[in-house]
């Protein structure tokens, strides 16, 4: 590892290559550039999620650290290349003062070349990706709402938002449930004509997954609210005929039950946050199933309609808190402008 401090974007270049040299060139075989937005709190959870990532998918990790946006402009960095992160080419480059507000400045001469790049935020989500220009730049963006104060609403937000290419982590954790779901009629062509949700109030994988329901069979399923689990807890599909089928969670497997048939348990293990990162990244394209499944949760229309390119938009929050600060200020006792 190298460690760079109070150093410069040209700097890291210079000892990111030559690290790659004494290490034999590492980047001849990278498959994209992997670029994480972190929280201080979350890089070590970041760094671990992106080396499993990195056994599937050998990429040059950029995890950019935002801190202490009024303190002086500094740049910190660590780059390793095939050590604790595994194969991956990583720079962890922690941002302070201006500098994080142009993140891209130093970010940008470090893409490997020739390679898609994909942004993952794992902490909140932002609102709007084009403020951004880390997420303007990729081919693919990975969010996680599960992160944000109101998941839910975040995943509302991301529909808002959207643009082909966009993913969120909520749509993996719901793979495993909507193969097995999917599953239930390989061998049967009953038309479904309703289902359950038994889930909590605030749960992210509840919502997206009665969008998937209501976008591929054209039902409006039913959220029965729980508290006595954290996480989506069953599915149940009622058919024209009169079968039910119900998926429900039982520790980290499934039990599948079907009208006629006897129950079966089925693998329904809690992925890392690795694995799931590692799913996202083996498609760089739009992934139109959950573009349709996010549109029919929010009730927003045609999103894979939308163009795939976003315009940089900047905006800088230090102003826009000052100009909070100062309406703060004007207004009167009672809340409005004196």
């Amino acid at each position: 590892m190298i460690g760079l401090w109070d150093t410069t974007g040209n700097e890291v270049v210079k000892a990111l290559a030559a690290e790659r040299r004494s290490a034999g060139g590492v980047a001849s075989g990278l498959a994209l550039t992997l670029v994480a937005v972190v929280e201080e709190k979350k890089v070590r959870e970041a760094e671990a999620a992106a080396t499993i990532a990195a056994s599937a998918h050998p990429c040059r990790l950029l995890i950019v650290v935002r801190s202490d946006l009024e303190g002086r402009s500094r740049l910190d960095a660590e780059i390793v290349v095939g050590g604790r992160l595994g194969p991956a080419e990583a720079v962890v480059m922690r941002m302070y003062g201006r500098l994080a507000l142009h993140a891209e400045s130093v970010v940008m001469p470090l893409l490997a070349p020739d390679v898609p790049v994909v942004t993952w935020w794992h902490s909140e989500p932002p609102d709007v990706i084009a403020n951004d220009f880390l997420g303007v730049v990729a081919d693919r963006r990975i969010t996680d709402c599960k992160l944000a104060p109101d998941p839910v609403a975040a995943l509302r937000q991301r529909a808002k938002d959207y643009a082909p290419g966009d993913t969120d982590l909520t749509w993996t954790r719901i793979t495993l449930w909507r193969t097995l779901v999917a599953g239930a009629f390989d061998t049967t062509d009953e038309r479904v004509t309703g289902a359950t949700i038994v889930a909590p109030l605030n749960d992210p994988t509840a919502a997206l997954m009665q969008g998937w329901l209501k976008s591929r069979l054209g039902i409006d399923p039913v959220w029965e609210h729980t508290d006595r689990s954290p996480r989506m807890h069953s599915v149940e599909l009622q058919c024209a005929n009169g079968d039910c089928v119900r998926v429900t969670r039982d520790e980290g497997t499934a039990l599948f039950s079907r009208t006629g048939q006897e129950d079966r348990y089925m693998p329904l293990p809690k992925r890392p946050v690795g694995d799931e990162l590692a799913e996202e990244l083996r498609r760089l394209d739009a992934d139109q199933i959950y573009g349709e499944a996010l549109g029919a949760m929010a009730g927003v229309a045609g999103l894979d309609s939308k163009p795939a390119m976003r315009v940089h938009v900047w905006k800088d929050p230090m102003q826009a808190a000052q100009a909070g600060d100062a309406a703060g200020a004007f207004a009167g006792p009672g809340g409005s402008a004196a």
